[in-house]
């Protein structure tokens, strides 16, 4: 186990360092390319027919010009000429349509790709991963790491992408290539030269220079490489802090009154000042930068050579009688196209190598395992929703920490009644709810319903038997209807039951649009109706409502709420609830009264449990916290 962990620390350090082997690279991308072709395997195809008919169509010209100056430097004869043109006229519409076609085809897929593939990779494995992962800090900066390295300078999936468009035009470009100019290689000189050894050796010598300036564009493209890597790395901490400084501090309307008041502005100012100053005078970034800009002039001039050895080499053979003047164009530009698409594709490679630790990164975070079982046994779907709850000796210690947040609670409750939870802050309140709802499995200990221990139910259907208005609730910018139901299609008639039941019903009346009222501005602007906190608090209490789950869980449901409008809900607090099971936490005693129990948390532990006369009789903790807060309002 040491030397697995040994060696993952050893990869992730090369990482770091931008030197990635090319096997693991060539791991790496083949991985990437598998789950990019689980969810877009039509674009994959339609990149790969488009940049075959890109790549072969300039060689149409090429192929029939040739033709069309021989028989001009030869013969003239008439029909072959029109035969060349009308050839040539053919097969240019022909291919010019396809890779319009193609060309829409393509577009569309990548845009797919690149844009698509943050919600399906990385918000679905969120989703789908453990809450404990999904929350976790660690994790979460993880991610934010690939989302800057991708906006920094393209890094990660979007590198991936235009390398991939590279291989597939570089490799067609070098096939159709070939084929035409092969032949440039095998025709002997005219007889006059035949024979002369010095000529071949020179011929020789120009070839083993235009390999070798083929290569020059890897090898340069591998020293940027190692250099952007650091860059990268570097500029992506810098890019965070602008992304937040720069523009988020001052588009998200929650921020607004604090900056205006605070002059918060001036504070990330100095922030962005300062960070620029390091970045200016880092001494790795400069270097970077200076390398960087010499290889990418590096790589132009090596093409250029590069061109000019291949005009030599095919000069010299027409020179010298291997073929007619009209057979120079066709090699020219055949050998030509080879070259520079074995320059596009050893470029590629080499640069391959430089973003393989970013997508090694991505990996990564896609690999992070999933520990929770997710059960299997149906959740028994009950008419008379007689369901039972107990917490069975259970303690929690969340991870990496030291000291238990539950200890050894025991509790039991059942489908109709009215339970509260009360207690200090930190006292435990918000983690019993977590393991109840099974973000969280308890350390020590059982969570039961019904007598059968909840993690051997299906994870998803022992979630829909909750619904939970969570403090930190968050509601979307969509219709009211859709907000209330969580859904894109609902039933009308019950959205509006629920909806007066929270206490919306005059204001729904008010507005023409009615449930059609889209909410908040962010993807209505002029459109979009901006709530108040209390408001969007009765959308919360209609939506659990109407999922129908037959536990209910409200955090703190009134701490937005008027007076009256928390009257009001207490009013038709049992409307609300229905026949569910109605868990309650609140800091405000009074609003517990209506409570069949309640439940006292103390320091991870349930220290007292009763109504509230009787809890008041004890003289305890609750009788405490009732008369701290008792006092005010004489």
């Amino acid at each position: 186990m040491e030397v697995n962990v040994g060696n993952r620390h050893d990869t992730e350090t090369s990482r770091e360092q931008g030197k990635v082997s090319r096997r693991e690279a060539l791991r790496l991308y083949l991985r990437i390319l598998r789950l990019v072709w689980k969810h877009y395997p039509g674009s994959l195809f339609g990149e790969g027919l488009y940049y075959m008919v890109q790549a072969l169509s300039p060689y149409v010209p090429l192929y029939f010009s040739a033709r069309f100056l021989d028989e001009l430097a030869g013969q003239r004869r008439q029909e072959e000429l029109i035969k060349w043109v009308i050839l040539l006229l053919a097969l240019s519409a022909v291919t010019t349509l396809a890779t319009h076609f193609l060309g829409s085809w393509e577009k569309l897929g990548r845009i797919s790709v690149y844009w698509e593939h943050q919600s399906d990779f990385y918000s679905k494995k969120l989703l789908e991963a453990d809450f404990e992962k999904a929350s976790d800090p660690a994790v979460l900066d993880r991610l934010s790491q690939i989302e800057q390295h991708q906006q920094f300078m393209g890094y990660g999936m979007n590198q991936f992408m235009i390398h991939l468009e590279q291989l597939w035009r570089s490799f067609f470009q070098i096939a159709g290539g070939v084929l035409l100019s092969c032949s440039l290689f095998t025709l002997p000189l005219g007889e006059k030269y035949q024979g002369n050894e010095t000529l071949q050796a020179m011929l020789w010598c120009i070839l083993l220079l235009i390999l070798v300036s083929v290569f020059l564009p890897a090898l340069f493209g591998r020293m940027e490489g190692r250099d952007a890597t650091a860059y990268v790395r570097a500029g992506a901490k810098s890019n965070k802090l602008f992304e937040f400084y720069g523009m988020d501090l001052f588009s998200d309307r929650r921020n607004a009154l604090d900056v205006r008041t605070y002059r918060q502005d001036l504070f990330g100012d100095k922030v962005l000042r300062e960070d620029n100053q390091r970045a200016v005078n880092d001494v790795r970034s400069f270097i970077a930068k200076r390398n960087i800009s010499l290889c990418r002039m590096g790589e132009e001039a090596s093409a250029y050579v590069m061109m000019g050895f291949i005009y030599l080499y095919v000069c010299l053979k027409a020179w010298f009688g291997a073929f007619g003047v009209g057979s120079v164009t066709r090699y020219v530009g055949a050998v030509n196209s080879v070259a520079k698409g074995m320059s596009i594709l050893t470029k590629t490679l080499a640069q391959a190598r430089t973003n393989a630790p970013f997508l090694g990164d991505i990996l990564d975070f896609m690999d992070i395992p999933n520990e929770m079982y997710q059960g299997s046994l149906t959740v028994e779907k009950r008419r008379d929703r007689n369901y039972e709850v107990e917490f069975r000796d259970v303690s929690f210690r969340y991870p990496n920490a030291s000291e238990y947040a539950l200890r050894h609670v025991n509790l039991k409750f059942r489908v109709g009644e009215r339970l509260a939870v009360v207690g200090e802050n930190g006292s435990g309140k918000t983690t019993f709810i977590k393991l109840l709802c099974r973000l969280y499995d308890p350390t020590e200990g059982q969570i039961l319903l019904n007598g059968i221990d909840i993690r051997k139910y299906d994870y998803r259907e022992y979630l829909s038997i909750f619904s939970v208005v969570f403090q930190d609730f968050r509601l979307l910018s969509l219709s009211l209807g859709q907000n209330v139901a969580a859904s894109v299609s609902y039933d009308a008639a019950r959205v509006r039951e629920c909806l007066e039941k929270a206490g919306m019903g005059e204001w729904l009346r008010n507005h023409p649009e009615g449930l059609a009222t889209q909410l908040y501005k962010d993807l209505a602007t002029g459109e979009g109706v901006d709530i108040s906190g209390g408001e969007e608090q009765k959308i919360a209490l209609a939506r659990s409502m109407y999922r129908n789950a037959p536990f209910i869980i409200l955090d703190e449901p009134t701490a937005a709420l008027d007076p009256l409008s928390e009257y009001e809900v207490y009013t038709h607090f049992n409307d609300i609830v229905a026949d569910c099971t109605a868990i309650y936490i609140s800091h405000r005693l009074s609003s517990c009264r209506f409570c069949d129990e309640i439940a006292v948390f103390h320091r991870g532990s349930v220290i007292e449990q009763g109504s509230h006369e009787a809890l008041l009789g004890k003289g305890g903790k609750y009788s405490q916290l009732w008369h701290a807060q008792a006092q005010y309002y004489k």
